[in-house]
């Protein structure tokens, strides 16, 4: 096999003619098949168009392939295999030129104006997208004459690539074609960025992010749109998905969802919920939006003033993972009654045989279920306070509030990206 491959784009590959060994025009490039790779996407099979319709070429068939030549070792075009098109199978024009991917490297959604190929252990793989102006002339044809004008104002037009291994593809089946490291860092982006990425692509696509996440991670995302649009990706997800996803959010943020639902798709999702989760929500959702009862978190750290800093610290190991807000650990007699409060820091510095109860402050500022932003506001700012108690009727702990939350209520356009600060 004599194969030569220098750096391609595709733009300049679509419409060339091919000829076998003896010189023959077999049919125009139309299309490349991509399978996946180890480390980047490989062409399995060019497909040709003649006389005869559309035939597929294996790249084993081919010996040379360049700008200038595609050779393909056969004897005559009749001999070419006529393309059956096989379902899931992957296109790199019809799939993935003008499409919306996710750069994840930079966290936005942007279009394919042209793909590059290289050679890569002896295979023709994707290397990377052109996202750019430049893509843009280069698949018009106007790309010297792009630069010569550009060349008058003694200005340069961009490169803008994006390696493959930072691609993740939208399509449910183009999706099988990412790699590893775009993966990876799909997992990793922020939530306030998943929403951003999700908030700009079709709905059909969304499915492809939800599947690359975990389902705490989606419900962080899921909290982070905007309630119109949230409400319409509930009515698109299956029911036992939606309700997955709500079981892993934090027990007022999942209420909030639901709050904004309509009341019987709401209860619908609540079936679906494990009894415990869901009866904290329905309580969550019986109080007033605006009052610390609506604002609350259920979830909070809770110790005993009979503890030592050693039981304290074992306790904040074991639970922690499943609450956002560990600044304070809330101390409670046997009633669930408020006795105190310790920082953190304290649990830190101080030695471990201390006794919380030597430790607490006991002078807690707190409010009441049915109190108003206002006082909260107030209270917190007053005393420079991350999280603040809420008391039910009877006295007893019912949850937090904590500073994002209450922000959120008064500056919501300029914290609603920035919420999970605190957690």
């Amino acid at each position: 096999m004599n194969l030569i491959i220098g750096e391609l784009f595709i733009s300049s590959l679509l419409g060339k003619t091919a000829i076998n060994d003896l010189g023959q025009d077999i049919g125009k490039l139309v299309d490349l098949i991509m399978v996946p790779g180890e480390t980047f996407p490989v062409v399995s099979h060019i497909i040709l168009k003649n006389r005869r319709g559309h035939c597929a070429v294996s790249w084993d068939q081919i010996s040379l392939f360049n700008r200038a030549v595609i050779s393909v070792s056969m004897e005559t075009p009749e001999s070419l295999p006529l393309h059956d098109h096989a379902e899931g199978e992957i296109l790199v024009k019809r799939d993935i030129l003008d499409k919306q991917i996710v750069d994840v490297d930079g966290a936005k959604v942007v279009r394919v104006n042209d793909i590059k190929l290289g050679r890569f252990n002896e295979q023709l793989c994707i290397i990377s997208v052109d996202i750019g102006f430049r893509g843009l002339l280069r698949r018009l044809g106007y790309e010297r004459f792009g630069e010569s004008i550009a060349g008058i104002f003694r200005q340069q037009i961009p490169e803008n690539v994006i390696s493959w291994r930072f691609v993740q593809p939208l399509e449910m089946h183009t999706s099988r074609l990412a790699l590893t490291v775009a993966r990876d860092q799909m997992k990793e982006l922020h939530p306030a960025d998943l929403a951003d990425i999700i908030e700009q692509i079709p709905v059909t696509n969304i499915q492809t992010v939800l599947n690359s996440i975990d389902s705490e991670t989606a419900g962080d995302t899921l909290y982070e749109l905007e309630p119109e649009f949230r409400n319409k990706l509930i009515e698109q997800l299956g029911s036992e998905q939606a309700s997955d996803i709500l079981e892993e959010m934090a027990p007022d943020e999942a209420a909030d969802v639901l709050a904004d639902l309509p009341e019987e798709k709401a209860q619908e999702l609540l079936g679906l919920m494990e009894a415990d989760e869901a009866e904290e929500i329905q309580e969550l959702m019986e109080h007033e939006e605006d009052s610390a009862g609506g604002f609350m978190n259920s979830e909070f750290l809770s110790l005993t003033s009979d503890m030592t800093i050693e039981d304290a610290l074992r306790q904040v190991r074991l639970v922690a993972p499943d609450i956002d807000t560990v600044y304070y650990a809330y101390v409670l007699d046997d009633d669930d009654r408020l006795e105190g409060v310790v920082s953190l820091k304290d649990l830190l510095v101080n030695p471990q045989d201390r006794a919380i109860a030597e430790l607490m402050e006991d002078n807690v500022k707190a409010v009441h279920v049915d109190s108003e932003p206002e006082e909260i506001y107030h209270l917190m700012t007053k005393y420079n306070l991350i999280a603040i108690p809420v008391l039910d009727n009877e006295e007893k702990m019912a949850g937090i509030v904590t500073v994002d939350d209450i922000l959120q209520h008064f500056l919501p356009h300029l914290v609603r990206r920035k919420r999970h600060l605190y957690h």
